[in-house]
């Protein structure tokens, strides 16, 4: 059985992030979407979503074929509902899909042209921007229990203070030297190759993921997770960084999630929370309007590529776009779109040739290259978004 990701109606809910990922390559706990069905099925698995990112995410079509909607993470029960299915079936929850069995992916789906298979157990979804923060210490500590199963991790270094060693992994390569490692409230786990600097406090969960590096003195509150080849540094609490991404200074970041390529300059905050302690809302690209989160506590929502200068502030419930670049004094609206330059001053629309010269410098500081498939995929996202600026 071939096995598909799909975005479902998933997408929208998840902008800006998916404007250049499918739902399935959305970072929450240790691993993506992707890798944790990977791990669980032992398969390699593409992704049905929007046409225009089909060159960077191909997918895969069979005979048979097993489409998942990537909102709902694995779970044991789960997978064993969804490996069961044959042809011509779909596994569903109260009358909504969760998976089907089918030999034409491309069809559009249908729940009365399938046989439907009840699904009674829970469900861990990830349907809105503030869930990947919001819910990242149950996916932590699930990928944690899965990564590390069976195996042993690296001796940690006697000049750390510790506090339950037995939820701290560090893998092959990661190096932690004089800090404070307190994992009573949740596991910490330490990448290939990641690196804490000396003088760090962390409270778990947290994950560095592989090639990541944690600058001294940080204070981490978890539960955080930086991916891949980020920067961290300054007070974080309960937020998630997919990959590439660096807020390497001091200042505050909290219950926020940063896409890839981002950068925060020196000295960036973020509120996290109103003064009048009401629940926060945060703009909808599906609504276009602010929608109701239900939480007293949500920060930043930053689209893959973008930046911000020295000094910067967000205000409580922010949601920045893709390739956006701020700067300056005071704080910049709570939405803005993709493209965007300037800050509270005002806005004026960030030129495609000049985001992509600041993409290719700072990708190729990291060994990577602006090709011409991400090239396509933001030319995509600056026309789709061009609605929204208007300037």
């Amino acid at each position: 059985m071939n096995y598909i990701l799909s975005d479902g109606n998933q997408r929208e809910s998840l902008l800006p992030f998916t404007f250049t990922r499918p739902v399935a390559d959305i970072r929450i706990g240790i691993l993506t979407i992707r890798e944790k069905w990977e791990k669980w099925l032992s398969a390699s698995i593409s992704s049905k979503t929007q046409d225009y990112l089909y060159e960077k995410f191909p997918l895969k079509i069979e005979k048979e074929n097993l489409i998942i909607h990537a909102c709902y993470l694995p779970t044991q029960e789960l997978v064993n509902s969804i490996t069961s299915l044959k042809l011509g079936e779909a596994l569903v929850s109260n009358g909504v899909p969760l998976a089907y069995a089918t030999s034409d992916p491309e069809q559009l789906f249908s729940l009365s042209d399938y046989r439907s298979v009840s699904f009674k157990g829970e469900l861990f979804t990830v349907e809105n921007t503030w869930d990947i923060f919001s819910k990242n210490g149950q996916a932590l500590q699930a990928d944690f229990d899965l990564l590390t199963s069976g195996r042993k991790s690296q001796a940690i270094s006697k000049t750390n203070q510790v506090a339950n060693p037995e939820n701290i992994f560090l893998e092959e390569g990661a190096k932690v030297e004089f800090s404070i490692l307190n994992a009573s409230t949740g596991p910490i786990y330490i990448g290939k190759d990641a690196e804490v600097m000396e003088g760090c406090i962390i409270r778990g969960g947290f994950a560095l993921c592989n090639n990541a590096i944690l600058k001294m003195g940080s204070k981490i509150y978890g539960p955080t997770t930086a991916g891949p080849y980020c920067k961290l540094g300054g007070e974080v609490n309960n937020s998630v960084l997919f990959a590439y991404s660096n807020k390497g200074h001091d200042g505050f970041l909290g219950n926020s999630v940063l896409g890839e390529w981002c950068n925060m300059g020196a000295d960036t905050n973020t509120s996290n929370m109103k003064n009048n302690y009401a629940p926060v809302r945060l703009w909808s690209y599906k609504t276009e309007g602010f929608a109701k989160t239900g939480l007293q506590f949500c920060g930043l929502m930053m689209g893959d590529h973008s930046k911000c200068g020295i000094n910067a502030m967000f205000n409580t419930g922010t949601v920045v776009g893709v390739s956006a670049n701020i700067f300056g004094s005071g704080y910049p609206r709570n939405f803005v779109p993709a493209f965007s330059w300037g800050g509270a001053s005002g806005f004026t629309t960030y030129l495609p040739k000049k985001a992509y010269e600041a993409a290719t410098a700072m990708m190729e500081r990291r060994g990577f290259t602006f090709d011409e498939k991400e090239k396509n995929i933001l030319d995509h996202v600056f026309a789709l978004t061009k609605k929204w600026r208007n300037y």
